[in-house]
């Protein structure tokens, strides 16, 4: 009699899922970390050259908010092919988890960075003003004033753009960006082993699942009620 694992799942190699588990988180982590670290900066810069803000810059916010439409617009698998010269240039490959991960970051940052720039246009002006008639500087107002108050919606951003990342490192199989998305395609697809995909899909939804959850907590935690 056969076992439960080969009527059901006859072409699962654990081994294989388990590092393309690995390599799907290391991706997710590791874009995830820059995308951060750039788009953070770049949606505080564009919520502050915005018109009636406090570095009000409406030719600076013009460009900038233009190269962020254009690289949100541009969808991720051409992206992937496009930048691969300069993947090749920044990480010495464009396979595997490092390869990934310049495009999951170029992919990313644009979107996240517009979603602080709304999250921050929704903190309260008279927040802002305050701090100015106390003689706080531009650090200061946004440390104290903008980041703490916007909390809650850039956590809600991040949450969201990490969802996001785990749809792009799923195309990034594709080109052999490794992970689940490429077990999925190697397999799955190309193979006709549809117990493979059935569990690398569940695998995703359950780790889409997983940050929403946290994300919500957090978002839930940070709110003032």
């Amino acid at each position: 009699m056969k076992s439960l694992q080969q009527q059901w799942l006859p072409n699962l190699d654990w081994y294989d899922l388990a590092e393309a588990s690995l390599d799907t988180l290391l991706m997710l982590g590791g874009s995830m970390f820059f995308t951060l670290l750039l788009g953070l900066p770049l949606g505080i810069l564009l919520f502050l050259t915005s018109p009636k803000q406090l570095l009000s810059r409406p030719w600076l916010y013009g460009v900038l908010s233009l190269v962020v439409n254009v690289l949100r617009s541009l969808p991720f698998i051409i992206l992937l092919i496009v930048m691969i010269p300069l993947t090749l240039r920044l990480t010495g490959t464009s396979l595997g988890v490092a390869g990934a991960i310049p495009p999951l970051v170029a992919g990313a940052t644009p979107f996240f960075a517009r979603l602080v720039e709304n999250a921050l246009r929704e903190v309260d002006r008279g927040i802002i003003e305050a701090m100015q008639a106390m003689g706080a500087n531009l650090r200061q107002i946004i440390v104290r004033a903008l980041l703490p108050e916007a909390l809650p919606g850039l956590i809600a951003a991040a949450t969201v753009t990490a969802i996001t990342l785990i749809s792009y490192t799923a195309m990034a199989g594709v080109v052999g960006g490794g992970g689940l998305g490429d077990l999925a395609i190697r397999y799955g697809y190309q193979r006709f082993q549809s117990d493979v995909m059935v569990i690398t899909v569940l695998l995703l939804l359950a780790l889409v699942q997983l940050l929403q959850s946290l994300g919500d907590r957090l978002v839930l935690h940070f709110s003032r009620r």
